[in-house]
């Protein structure tokens, strides 16, 4: 059938109603128009020249009314007016900036070749559908942004601070460090704080994924983004507004959404190419006949340039693989997972191997002092010494002794240094002590027991006066998930490592207990960036998990560092690239788990969209396929590649 005769309908993709702003998605690469009001009386203009079309197309293919030229046009351009002035608007201006080579461009030629050559229905038809289509997407990207920056943003307008005896409700970034805040049942926590309390009860789900009520006492931590479940607490601020927690996870997950995978990368930088490329070829199915066929009429050749134009739009690929990755940052955050970018979700598929910390990444690094050995040295003295000391340090095993002589009046403790990878040393009422591994001993050429070098326990070596004095031992508790975490790996064939600053023999029990492949100990910092180093020259994908200040080299190191981060240091949690917040090492697994469910999406979405174009595209340039197949193709791919991507967080893991 000649295109002069056809009913015409074109698939429009001017959607924005009046009121509606234009939004170009640089980063992206691709420009669209945006959402807009989400109801549909917002968008009269559209569903108007819809409404038209349904019933021209009623009237012509059902009661087969016959319109005279005239009176078409008197319908036809006010409808498509309606639903493409925003499309055809924005071709106008990117061809000001010599922008030829991008969708409004394609449609608008398109459609006005349509009205050239009489098509008048489908002209209409693909500018609505294509609107239609258009306004889906930027609805669903919306979304997406939405539900991550939703999941998260949960600090409280106002809170209630303990002024002089009153109470004041402020905004939070009014309080000081310092200030006492009332949180009552119900309520959110706005900032971070210790628990001046005996007690409360606190939902987590926000920051950690996990929805089991978290029981505080009396000097714990509470952070901003907790909900009090069951009674009036007080909170002692510790941190500004500005610095807590929950501040620097809606900054992380903001970022994320803009830092691109390699695959997004790509798909821009491709359709900046592809884009061209099928306008040329779109000319060259309507010129390239003239000299090789005798019977040439340029009318059908046209419109088989035209149908090449509609269906060689890239929307289902640039709209749905960057919705495919919000998906995967959203579903992330659910699980108390925390993406820095989406291009962290791809390296987590390509992983071979989890590099470890031992202490507060495995263990709980939570220590309790088992015994306190004298070598020719009153205990009790001892022990006093050794917390004096370790008052000065903020270590876990440092807490752990310090809380074990509470009951034991301390020392005045002057010139103390830490020794990175040693321990502590002092003067103590004049002495001078030392207290840390054997390597310290090592270090000032200290004689010792060799059968510490073999505990299985953590020691910590105490001198005084230059003199041998005991040892305190101390224990730590692998977490619950730990061993689980290691079999999943191995499910995974993930090779799983441990570097540790503890001494070898504590280390090989640990891994021992957990079916670890390797365990490397007595490491400095600088060794265990030596080993990481050591191990990609070996070709690994590797990823670092760790939580204390030490290990902030080693996660900058790894192609993706993993941080605790709710035990983790700051300079950590700075520089790792996913941080898991709840410290339960079971979440690495779930992190590589999304980075695949995230990958196969996306090319999912990838291999549908370009089969289906190209199939209507040789259909297209054959004269089989009509602008109508054209439109459904290309509307109809970006949508079922957007309900792909979209259903990624509706994923339970």
């Amino acid at each position: 059938m000649k295109p002069e005769n056809r009913h015409q309908h074109c698939c429009s993709d001017g959607h924005n109603a009046p009121g509606q702003k234009e939004h170009v998605h640089e980063d992206d690469g691709h420009s669209h128009v945006a959402a807009g009001p989400q109801n549909w009386l917002g968008h009269w203009p559209l569903l108007t020249a819809l409404v038209i079309i349904m019933v021209m197309m009623l009237l012509e293919y059902a009661f087969h009314f016959c319109f005279s030229t005239l009176l078409q046009l008197g319908i036809y351009i006010p409808a498509y007016l309606l639903s493409g002035y925003n499309v055809l608007g924005l071709a106008f201006r990117k061809a000001l900036r010599l922008d030829f080579f991008n969708e409004f461009f394609l449609m608008s030629v398109a459609t006005l070749g349509a009205f050239a050559i009489g098509a008048y229905s489908e002209a209409v038809a693909v500018m609505v559908f294509y609107s239609i289509g258009e306004w889906f997407q930027d609805a669903a990207v919306s979304n997406a942004k939405r539900s991550i920056k939703a999941l998260l943003d949960i600090r409280p307008d106002s809170v209630n601070v303990l002024r002089g005896g009153q109470i004041t409700n402020v905004n939070p970034s009014q309080v000081q460090i310092g200030d006492v805040i009332q949180v009552k049942p119900g309520e959110k926590v706005g900032l971070d704080g210790e628990l001046i309390s005996d007690k409360a009860m606190f939902n987590t789900a926000a920051l950690t994924g996990e929805s089991r009520p978290d029981n505080k006492t009396k000097g714990e931590t509470v952070l901003a983004g907790m909900i009090n479940l069951n009674q009036l607490a007080e909170i002692r601020v510790k941190a500004l507004f500005k610095d807590s927690k929950l501040s620097r996870i809606l900054e992380m997950v903001q970022d994320a959404t803009t830092r691109k995978s390699r695959t997004q990368l790509f798909i821009s930088r491709f359709a900046k190419v592809y884009t061209p490329i099928v306008f040329l070829l779109a000319v060259l199915v309507v010129g390239l006949p003239y000299l090789l066929v005798t019977d040439y009429v340029f009318s059908d050749w046209l419109y088989r340039g035209l149908v090449f134009l509609v269906i060689s739009c890239p929307c289902a690929l640039v709209v749905s693989i960057p919705l495919g990755y919000f998906g995967g940052i959203g579903l992330a955050s659910k699980n108390g997972i925390l993406f820095k970018g989406a291009n962290f979700l791809d390296v987590m598929t390509k992983v071979d191997m989890v590099v470890m910390d031992k202490t507060g990444t495995l263990t709980k690094g939570v220590f309790n002092v088992q015994k306190v050995v004298g070598y020719n040295f009153d205990e009790r003295e001892l022990l006093t010494l050794a917390a004096t000391l370790e008052s000065k340090s903020t270590h876990p095993v440092a807490l752990a002794i310090v809380r074990y002589a509470a009951d034991l009046k301390l020392m005045n403790a002057a010139d103390v240094e830490e020794i990175a990878g040693h321990g502590l040393k002092g003067m103590v009422d004049d002495r001078m002590v030392l207290a840390g591994n054997t390597r310290l001993l090592k270090k000032f050429n200290i004689g010792y027991d060799p059968d510490l070098d073999s505990d299985a326990g953590t020691i910590v070596a105490l001198v005084v006066d230059n003199r041998y004095a005991g040892y305190i031992s101390i224990a730590d508790e692998l977490k619950a998930d730990a061993k689980q975490a290691i079999t999943d790996l191995h499910a995974l064939n993930i090779q799983t490592v441990m570097l540790s600053g503890d001494k070898q023999s504590v280390v090989d029990n640990i891994a021992g207990l957990l079916g670890m492949d390797k365990a490397f100990g007595d490491l400095l910092p600088e060794d265990k960036v030596a080993k990481v180093e050591a191990l990609k020259q070996e070709g690994r994908r590797l990823a670092f998990v760790g939580d204390g200040v030490n290990d902030a080299p080693v996660v900058a190191l790894a192609d993706a560092g993993i941080a605790m981060g709710g035990l983790g240091s700051d300079a950590t949690i700075e520089t790792a690239d996913i941080v898991i917040q709840n410290d339960q090492p079971s979440k690495i697994v779930t992190a590589i788990r999304i980075g695949k469910i995230t990958r196969n999406v996306v090319w999912q979405n990838i291999i549908l969209a370009m089969t289906i174009k190209v199939i209507v595209l040789v259909l297209g340039a054959g004269g089989v396929a009509t602008l109508w197949e054209a439109v459904i193709a290309d509307v109809g791919v970006a949508l079922l590649a957007i309900l792909n991507a979209v259903r990624i967080q509706r994923i339970r893991l």
